[in-house]
Parts: structure tokens; sequence; C-alpha cells
């Protein structure tokens, strides 16, 4: 089935750079993350561990390594060390150290904002892609097919793409960018913004009243994006609705949470978590839902967050699961950022479904199990994907409808 946009929101298909989202981050990172205010603990105090004899054992190695080792030693380095093992001994896939690095890469990915002007280019030959609504460089005239030539007449024609990215990301104050437009060179000036970053895209799937929404990573600005999605795809026409949550490996849990509020009746469950052998369930507090079907896309790589939308749309608000079975990861993770701005990230709970299930290691399993069709050349390089999937959901809501 051709998908033609009758209605665009943002085009993930390539972003980089100006329009800051960053590396994909796999499940193992990404997970459901919530934070933990960087407590000491729930119920440990300093005085507490200043009795503790193992710990005073751990300070007397430590200080003796400093002391007496007969090298210099990096004290940083040598905790970052001691907190990995740590992490290693737990034995959890999920528990582990991250450097200041990766920490910021990962929060970076997770805030749902970003400083750029706005587009999205093609990495081949830097030209314009897209260029995003309310920003910088719409405001500024920059159009699709424009190539960056030059950046504050400094000409790029032999510079890479992330070189440019770089050099544009790092201005602060007001750039002119020369643009090759067709046989004649344009001279934009812009600044950088804090921006939105997109993590949605939507339209209406031609000739029905079907629509569309994929969700990328669950930012804290995913539900804002959802909400305003929704209206325009409402304002289109849209009756029913296809939900792809294919690939999207997670973020934050209070990002599925208010995404899944916005479809849920008040007082519907969303998802309970499992500490230490006590349940704690959490339900829809607000007035806001929706009423029409819904069928879900997922797939192997649809993990953490996106599970726990996609099992609160099926069990609590009756929608459709379509695509192969998820990745099940049903684990919360706590995080708790150093003072040099790396972080440990650690299981704290499992999270069940609303109906009380725990699919870790087991995933969720499709109403409709459908796995989509490649096409290869005589050397095994994949042509081409038929979204069998996506035709399905089409398939039933159509069904629905009519």
């Amino acid at each position: 089935m051709n998908k033609k946009k009758n209605y665009r929101g943002f085009n993930l298909a390539w972003v980089i750079g100006i329009v800051v989202v960053t590396s994909i981050i796999s499940a193992l990172t990404t997970g459901v993350i919530v934070y933990n205010n960087n407590k000491l603990s729930y119920d440990l105090t300093y005085g507490d561990l200043s009795d503790d004899k193992d710990l005073n054992e751990f300070l007397s190695v430590y200080a003796n390594i400093l002391s007496s080792y007969y090298e210099n030693v990096d004290k940083g380095e040598l905790l970052d060390q001691a907190i990995a093992g740590m992490m290693d001994y737990l034995g959890d896939d999920y528990t582990t150290y991250l450097d200041d690095e990766t920490t910021a890469e990962l929060f970076d990915s997770l805030s749902g904002e970003y400083t750029g002007i706005g587009v999205s280019i093609n990495n081949t030959d830097k030209s314009i892609a897209e260029v995003f609504d309310d920003t910088p460089a719409s405001q500024a005239g920059i159009q699709v097919g424009d190539i960056i030539v030059g950046f504050n007449n400094i000409d790029v024609t032999n510079m890479g793409a992330t070189e440019v990215v770089k050099m544009i990301k790092n201005t602060t104050d007001y750039f002119t960018l020369q643009l090759q437009r067709g046989t004649t060179v344009v001279n934009v000036s812009l600044k950088n913004e804090k921006l939105i970053a997109p993590t949605t895209d939507y339209y209406m799937i031609e000739n029905t009243s079907i629509g569309y929404l994929s969700m990328e990573t669950f930012s804290n600005t995913l539900a804002t994006q959802v909400e305003k999605a929704l209206n325009d795809l409402e304002s289109n026409g849209m009756t029913s609705l296809i939900i792809d949550l294919r690939e999207n490996t997670g973020g934050y849990l209070t990002a599925a949470t208010d995404v899944a509020s916005i479809f849920l009746e008040k007082g519907k469950r969303i998802y309970g978590l499992e500490y230490q052998n006590e349940v704690t369930n959490y339900n829809d507090e607000t007035r806001e839902h929706k009423e029409y079907n819904i069928v879900v896309l997922i797939n192997e790589n649809t993990a953490s967050a996106s599970e726990i939308l996609a099992s609160a749309l099926k069990e609590s608000y009756g929608a459709t699961i379509v695509g192969e079975t998820s990745f099940g990861k049903g684990k919360v993770q706590q995080t708790m950022q150093l003072d040099d701005g790396s972080m440990v990230k650690y299981t704290s709970a499992y999270w069940l479904t609303p109906n009380g299930t725990c699919i870790d290691g087991v995933g969720i399993s499709p109403d409709y199990y459908v796995t989509n069709e490649q096409t290869t050349d005589e050397n095994g390089n994949i042509t081409g994907i038929t979204d069998l999937q996506l035709n399905k959901a089409v398939e039933i809501l159509s069904g629905i409808t009519n």
C-alpha cells in the first residue's frame, strides 16, 4: 500500500545535528526510566553507612591505594571502575554505569528539546530534506532542496555534512548560510533557537478516514506532540487511528503515562509496579479520553515504555495489536546522576500490564501476527519492504468503519 501523506507532521527519516536528535538508543540503554531525585536511598542515611564495617573496609583499601600505590592513580577513574564493578556484580542487563558523555547523550535524546534552526538535511549532498514549521529556518525562507554551499561566506562544498552541522550548531550568534537554489545562490541570516525535537510522524491514510501516528521515543515532550498530532488528524476527518510503536525502545515512564492518559477513561489502569513482592497500581487521573478504534503496530524492537503504552491501550482501551511479539522488557530503572556528570542506572521494579501480567522476557503477543515482506537483489541486499503490518491495520479499521 502506498503511504501518501495527505497531512504531514514530522519526518524522522534523516535528522542530524541541526535537528539535534542523538543516535538511536538501544533497549538496553533507554528502557523505562524514572528519577530518584539523587536521594541517598529510600531507607539508608549517611549515619547508617558510617557504621557499615564492609563499607569502611572498602574505604580503607581505597585510601591505601591512593597513598601507597607505586604509580599515580586517577581517583575519578578508580571510583568509576568501582561503581561499574558494583553494577556488573548485580548481573542485570539493565543495571549499568554510564560515563558522563553517554549520560549526556541519553538525557539529550529524551529531553524532547534541541538547539538548532529546524531542518533535516541529507548526509550525502547537504541538501535540505525538510523544513519544520515555526522555526528559524522556516521564518528565514529556507526551502526543501536548497543545498548548503557556504557558512558565513566560507566555502563548505568539500566538507562533510557532519562538519557543517557542527559549525552551525556551535554558533551562538547570528550566522549566514549560502544556499544553492537552482542556478542562484541565496543568502539567509538566522540564529539557533531552542526547539521541540520531533519524535512523531503523522498523516491521513489515503482515501480513508484512518489516521496514522508513529512515536519514535518517549521523551519529555512526546505527550505534547501527540496531542497536537491528534488535533490535526481529527480536524482532517480522522475517525480511527493506527499507532505505530515499531522500533520504539522506550524512554521515560512519565511520558508513557501521559500519552496513555490522553486515550484512556479516568480510573482505567495504565500499569502496575511490583517492588519486593508488593504491587502498586497506577490509573488514569485525567478527564480526557478518546473513543475511536485504535490498532497498535509492534515488532521485536518495541520495548519498555512502548510496551507499557501498547498493553494499556490493549487491556484498558480495547485496542487491537498487529505485528510481531514485542521485545519483552518488563523492568523499570531508577537513575542517579553523579557529581562528575556520569550516572548509574539500576532496576528498581517490575512493571505489570493492567491485567497484572509481567511481560519480562516474554513480550506482548499481537492479536494478528503479521511479518513484513522484503525484496532482495542477487547479492542478498534488501531493496524494498512491503509493509504488510500497516496494510493489515488499515484492513481491520476499514472493516470496522464500513
